[in-house]
């Protein structure tokens, strides 16, 4: 079924299907939006329990709905120095150390740091032998990204592209499915070296917004651009942050070689929420008893 669903994906007018969808997204006639938000509810059974508004009549449009805040205090983040912590709430689908520049996408398809990047080879071979997470927000997911560390927000790097589903079916079944879709590359300075995180855009993912961005529209062809370059460099702290999914999609997190290392039982399924420790840094630091050494 997932190779059939890949198949049927090249066949759909991914960017006109999308397109619709932002357009629905942002309904205002409130019966309209109501019906589409108590909809998806039922159908992805969201738990709206920990945000911050919950009921249809408190949001503009469905898109204000998918974005929605969570309440205070809802996800708490580890404080432990040298933490670093899951930008989103997700599933991991990849969590591995790095193959010089091959990243894993799927059990027997790779692809490399140059792809994903698309930029300066110098920039992207930072990460050489690094670590890697891949978290896949579901439609039933908090959409939010925030900060997984304290760094610098350096540089962002729009990449257009195609908009495949990013789901596991498809992951197993389209090579190169990550550096295929648009993105949006982030980049840092941290205290133990250069971080990246990425946003893969997706089908029926309208667009992608951070505070420094606006919302970022998918584009088919183009050169890669740095939006909001003027408002760059810009100190952040763990938890703070980073922008939005409107609509589903996923984050990949990079980190540089010998710096890093996961906690034990980060593995591909394992569902996580923005805020908990994903492992720890090593530059400097002392040992954590419940973390495994670096591979």
């Amino acid at each position: 079924m997932g190779r059939l669903f890949a198949v049927l994906q090249h066949l759909l007018p991914r960017h006109a299907l999308t397109a619709l969808v932002y357009r629905l997204a942002r309904i205002r006639y409130t019966p309209v939006k109501n019906v589409m938000i108590r909809g998806f509810v039922r159908l992805f059974d969201v738990d709206v329990s920990d945000a911050k508004q919950r009921t249809p009549d408190d949001f503009a449009t469905f898109n204000d709905f998918f974005i929605r805040e969570l309440a205070d205090g809802a996800r708490p983040v580890d404080p432990a120095p040298g933490r670093v912590v899951s930008p989103v709430d997700g599933t991991v689908s990849v969590a591995a150390a790095l193959r010089d520049d091959s990243i894993v996408q799927a059990k027997g398809i790779d692809y490399s740091l140059a792809d994903l990047f698309a930029i300066d080879l110098a920039e992207a071979h930072a990460f050489d032998g690094g670590k890697v997470a891949t978290i896949y927000l579901a439609p039933y997911n908090y959409h939010r990204v925030h900060m997984p560390f304290d760094g610098t927000l350096t540089a962002m790097h729009y990449v257009p592209g195609d908009l495949f589903s990013v789901n596991s079916a498809t992951a197993r079944s389209i090579n190169g499915l990550f550096h295929r879709n648009e993105r949006l590359n982030v980049m840092f300075d941290t205290a133990f070296g250069p971080a990246a995180l990425v946003f893969v855009g997706a089908l029926n993912v309208g667009s992608i917004s951070t505070p420094w961005t606006g919302e970022i529209r998918p584009r088919r062809n183009g050169i890669v651009e740095q939006p909001g370059k003027a408002n760059l460099p810009v100190t952040l702290e763990r938890g703070d942050l980073l922008g939005w999914f409107n609509m589903g999609s996923t984050v990949i997190l990079l980190l540089p070689h010998g710096s890093f290392r996961w906690h034990d039982d980060l593995t591909e399924g394992k569902v996580v929420r923005m805020g908990q420790a994903l492992g720890e840094t090593t530059a400097g630091l002392p040992p954590v008893g419940d973390i495994a050494a670096d591979d």
